[in-house]
């Protein structure tokens, strides 16, 4: 019987978990509503039930489990630092102390629980297996209902002193200063480049307010508005300068971008390529910039490689 571990990636409204082998490949997947609202043992019980529903009838044990979750994340002790009040009393949660005493029996003796921020995850799942691989370096960026980024330099996670390097979107960024972010700031980068800031940079140039999501402000760009056209182009070109000054700092070999609001496709692409064009430093200009590849798949690989003792 080979060995497996479990690969957890918590999200706002769902959380998903999956068998892995020693190659990150999933072997079976579950996936539950996410209690975020109902607090941390809501939410512990639901990763505990997922894993007897993949281990049921198996007979097997985990080697380790890996989590990727929302929020700032000590990985060190996988403690919950910091989270946006989708999930009640998130910050503070020791999550891997409750987890491995959760899933008790089910843990082999010396499997490691490790815990880290889902972003972070998906940078791993990238640079393992996707659109990162062969890299030695690669700035991971997630746009979609928020934005999210995970640095990997020299092969190594970048973490950060305070567990929060990567989390490019509350750089401040030009045209955004009317919008106010979800940390209570005005002008960052979520606040004009996430889905939900598309939608209301639109509903600020007076678009229709019948139109509820990005989704539908998309959609009626390549309908031909005028408003919609400008405020997908300007959402778009904002994550692109924030590329470029990123990528200034950090200089990866590959830039990966995931998430829901770059399958706008062209639209979203061609002024964000183009604002980074014109924003980065000649040397940045071979920079590549990719779609991910491994779409859902990418949190629960990058957290399966972090569930095996190393030798």
């Amino acid at each position: 019987m080979r060995e497996v571990v479990l690969a957890v990636d918590i999200g706002g409204t769902k959380t998903a978990a999956a068998l892995a082998d020693r190659d990150d490949t999933l072997l079976r997947t579950e996936v539950s509503a996410t209690p975020a609202a109902e607090g941390p043992s809501a939410v512990v019980a639901t990763v505990v039930a997922l894993a007897e529903r993949l281990l049921a009838d198996t007979g097997q044990r985990l080697s380790g489990v890996g989590i990727g979750t929302a929020g700032v994340v000590n990985a060190r002790s996988g403690t919950i630092v910091s989270a946006t009040d989708t999930f009640a009393d998130w910050p503070g949660t020791p999550l891997a102390a409750l987890v491995r005493t959760g899933l008790g029996a089910h843990l082999i003796p010396d499997a490691l629980v490790e815990v880290q921020n889902d972003v972070d995850a998906h940078a791993a799942g990238e640079y393992r297996h996707g659109a990162a691989y062969g890299s030695a370096s690669a700035l991971v960026v997630a746009v979609g209902t928020g934005v999210g980024a995970g640095v990997i330099l020299d092969g190594r996670a970048v973490r950060g002193a305070h567990h929060v390097a990567g989390e490019i979107a509350h750089l401040p960024v030009p045209g955004a200063a009317h919008l106010r972010c979800p940390c209570g700031r005005f002008g960052h980068l979520e606040a004009i480049g996430s889905g939900i800031g598309l939608h209301r940079h639109f509903l600020s140039l007076g678009g229709d307010s019948g139109i509820v999501d990005a989704r539908g402000v998309a959609a009626t760009a390549v309908a031909g508005d005028p408003i919609a056209r400008r405020a997908l182009d300007e959402s778009a070109a904002a994550v692109g300068r924030a590329l470029a000054g990123a990528a200034t700092l950090l200089d990866p070999e590959r830039i990966v971008i995931t998430g829901g609001v770059p399958n706008i496709g062209d639209g979203w692409w061609l002024p964000m390529r183009a604002a980074f064009r014109a924003e980065a430093i000649d040397a940045l200009q071979s920079t590549p910039i990719l779609p991910g590849t491994l779409g859902d798949d990418a949190p629960l690989r990058g957290a399966a490689a972090s569930a095996w003792r190393k030798p």
